[in-house]
């Protein structure tokens, strides 16, 4: 194997990707215009990716990796591949050991010619653990007995069930993370905190004892910098919870809303004071800095159960741009599909993921939302029409490869700053 310090692709290998059709090809270098001295040459593509890499239990994935035949780490491997992103989240991705299952999806599968695409190599790597299948201690779902995924402080069958991952071309500032997995949601100020409805109590779903550990964050939530040039890109990566399998108190789609209100608190100037990282420190992101949230919001603006504006809580801040990636391999499949997605109000254009066609039919899930700093110049969703070869890899989940699709957004990236 070649040392994890690499070069970039080269040209001629991005121009042979897209002449074997990919879906999100590179885009054309644009005209000089006004203020282009100030940027990078090239576009910076940032993506996320709900893979669906998790496994039933602890060890599986790993063992899953370890050979180049998994018919579905193949699949989803080939559609890193021909989205060729510089940087990407990939969102349920076991953690297991550290960077072990990494290494072995980037050594047996990114860095391997899936299918006619070119290898694609990530000398950077970013992994933590989550909060998924970390026992509470406490009955969470208030049915009487404590134990089991239901009651962790991320639904899990077992601890880094449904975790995350950053891969990058460019370096990680390793000393500069933060990570905010400890972070107690009754830290947030007007906290969404949910309601028993048996009881005259307000906001008492979770007993006292409960709230002094009940963490906000149902995986994490991290702020991982990269150094793009001699710029530094923040990297937001999050997966709230899905805002369903729960009751009338709503306790997953409550915490869900919280979940991206807490990005939308980071990077808001004198919002994220209450916000302390897992280190200790305060406070949330430095004004004027570029930064790009990532990953499977679970939410929908318009359709879907999350509770009421979730998700417009970052789509309408000030303080980013919404390039909304689309695909028209989305608008044929909710045509073809029917159900749900005939009552949505929703362009189905924007839709990321292939949902169950009764409820909650396609949905908008998977976000990449750039600064006000860095200006978008492309965006899409890998999503094929099935007359596109490349449909093969967007079949019936959970094979060949994941309910979500990967979103991508290509940015220009200042020359200097943070």
């Amino acid at each position: 194997m070649s040392p994890r310090i690499r070069g970039v692709l080269a040209a001629a290998t991005a121009a042979a990707l897209i002449g074997a059709g990919a879906a999100a090809p590179a885009i054309a270098a644009p005209a000089p215009q006004r203020g282009d001295a100030l940027f990078q040459k090239e576009p910076l593509r940032v993506a996320t990716y709900n893979l669906s890499l998790n496994r039933g239990a602890a060890g599986q994935l790993v063992a899953d990796l370890s050979t180049g035949t998994n018919a579905q780490a193949r699949t989803v491997a080939e559609v890193i591949q021909r989205a060729n992103p510089d940087v990407v989240l990939l969102n349920e991705f076991d953690y297991v050991d550290g960077e072990v299952a990494v290494d072995l999806f980037r050594d047996n599968y990114l860095e391997v010619g899936q299918q006619g695409a070119a290898p694609v190599e990530y000398p950077y790597a970013f992994v933590a653990p989550s909060n998924t299948g970390i026992a509470s201690g406490f009955d969470l779902n208030n049915n009487g007995t404590i134990g089991g995924g239901d009651d962790a402080f991320g639904f899990g069958a077992y601890e880094g069930q449904y975790g995350m991952v950053v891969l990058s071309k460019h370096p990680i500032v390793t000393d500069d993370v933060r990570t905010f997995q400890k972070f107690l949601w009754k830290a947030m100020p007007g906290a969404l905190l949910p309601d028993d409805p048996a009881t005259a109590s307000p906001a008492d779903w979770y007993s006292p004892e409960e709230l002094d550990v009940f963490r906000l964050s149902s995986k994490s939530h991290w702020d991982v910098p990269v150094q793009v040039g001699r710029h530094t890109v923040h990297i937001l990566a999050s997966h709230p919870t899905p805002p369903t399998f729960d009751g009338p108190e709503d306790r997953n789609g409550r915490r869900n809303h919280d979940e991206i209100r807490f990005w939308a608190d980071y990077i808001t100037p004198g919002k994220g004071k209450y916000i302390y990282d897992d280190e200790g420190a305060r406070g949330g992101l430095r004004p004027a800095s570029s930064f790009v949230i990532v990953g499977d919001q679970n939410a929908d603006p318009l359709d879907g159960d999350s509770v009421d504006a979730a998700i417009d809580q970052i789509l309408g801040n000030r303080w980013l741009r919404d390039p909304k990636p689309a695909s028209d391999g989305a608008v044929e499949a909710a045509t073809l599909q029917g159900g749900a997605n005939a009552t949505h109000r929703g362009d189905p254009a924007y839709d990321t993921a292939d949902f169950s066609d009764t409820a909650p039919g396609n949905l908008r899930a998977d976000y990449v939302l750039p600064s006000w700093t860095l200006e978008a110049v492309d965006a899409g969703v890998f999503w094929p029409v099935q007359a596109d070869p490349l449909s093969r890899l967007t079949g019936v989940f959970p094979f060949p490869s994941s309910d979500h699709r990967l979103v991508w957004v290509d940015v220009k990236v200042p020359r200097v700053g943070h």
